[in-house]
């Protein structure tokens, strides 16, 4: 099964490819999408938009997992934030593939134990888990993390909403 986890950011949107074969898991690819902070927003979005699609439809993921956003940002990058992730949510839609979300503290306590772990404690984890070598983004890390997060708790929910 292949996971594509998703960070999303209007500036940096970090993705994280994963394939879970039984109960291993190994990196396929991860990355980032960047602008810079003077596009105007509505191309940000376009080109978000466009990346994604281009990933997904080059990469065939079975399933794509989004991290949430907490509430400890301010009210404008909150209003910024939910519309790269309903651009995000209108790609994924619109190929029909499988959206799960996760909090943040899921997302940690799935990769560390700890609902409130660390940004270097997870990506500290995230590079254990899949063997990753070298440096990653922080986006692309906390991507990975989310795909992670979705592969743990996948099957359990899948049977949950099935009964």
């Amino acid at each position: 099964m292949l996971i594509l986890g998703i960070d999303p950011g209007s500036r940096h949107t970090g993705f994280g490819l994963i394939e879970k074969q039984g109960q291993r898991l190994s990196a396929v690819e991860h990355g980032r999408f960047s602008c810079t902070a003077s596009t105007p927003l509505p191309t940000r979005l376009h080109r978000l938009s466009r990346d994604l699609g281009e990933l997904i439809e080059r990469t065939g993921p079975d399933a794509v997992a989004l991290e949430t956003p907490f509430h400890g940002i301010n009210s404008r990058s909150l209003i910024v934030l939910a519309q790269a992730r309903g651009a995000l949510l209108a790609v994924i839609a619109a190929r029909e593939l499988e959206i799960l979300e996760y909090s943040p503290a899921e997302v940690k306590s799935a990769v560390s134990g700890n609902g409130r772990a660390d940004k270097d404690q997870v990506a500290t984890m995230v590079k254990l888990i899949l063997s990753l070598r070298g440096r990653t983004s922080a986006d692309a890390t906390d991507a990975l993390a989310v795909a992670i997060c979705c592969a743990q708790r996948y099957r359990f929910e899948q049977l949950t909403r099935d009964s």
